[in-house]
């Protein structure tokens, strides 16, 4: 995991976010996810550097995941580091609005 992953992990699992269950590296399809709630069909993806080069496979791979009925949320390595909190209250809105 990433230093980002990492700390976003630390909020995320055993249920501290809200009594959700994520889990980390899911394989949904083809695709391994960062992470998801399979229960609210929310993945979270946690983007560094080297997705500016990788936009167009990244909107392919989103369309893919909306189409099976996920709502995908992607945050870049930086905005996790230096935004937590604004990244836990992006994450509770989406569950919300599932």
């Amino acid at each position: 995991m990433t230093d980002a992953e990492r700390k976003l992990w630390s909020v995320l699992r055993n249920r501290q976010l809200g009594e959700y269950k994520f889990r980390r590296q899911a394989a949904i399809g083809p695709y391994i996810v960062d992470f998801v709630c399979f229960e609210e069909k929310l993945v979270i993806e946690i983007d560094g550097g080297q997705h500016a080069d990788n936009s167009e496979k990244d909107a392919i791979r989103t369309e893919r995941l909306e189409a099976d009925g996920f709502q995908v949320i992607r945050f870049w390595n930086n905005e996790v580091l230096g935004n937590t909190d604004g990244v836990i209250r992006a994450i509770e809105e989406a569950l919300r609005t599932e």
